[in-house]
């Protein structure tokens, strides 16, 4: 008989007693185990990463654009860019 895989990983961690104390008392407050404590933290803390990330690129993003320009002048200055290059191929 195959024994199934475990579907989950054990992590050991230490807090000061302060704070394990704090962690103990919201699990209470809230009836849930520690385990889903920190799950919900670790996908907030998740979130959050992303957030910030998201939020760095836009930010790099803007400086990306001096001129302002928009989704729809892409376009136009396609066409500008092409007739430009097609007459300068024609010169030559």
């Amino acid at each position: 008989m195959r024994q199934a895989k475990r579907r989950s990983c054990v992590f050991t961690v230490s807090f000061p007693a302060d704070l394990a104390r704090q962690v103990d008392e919201i699990a209470k407050e809230e009836s849930r185990n520690i385990s889903e404590l920190f799950r919900e933290a670790f996908r907030t803390y998740r979130t959050e990463r992303v957030r910030r990330r998201l939020q760095a690129d836009l930010e790099y993003a803007r400086t990306r654009n001096p001129q302002h320009y928009r989704e729809g002048d892409v376009e136009q200055l396609v066409d500008e860019v092409r007739d430009e290059a097609y007459r300068k191929r024609g010169r030559k």
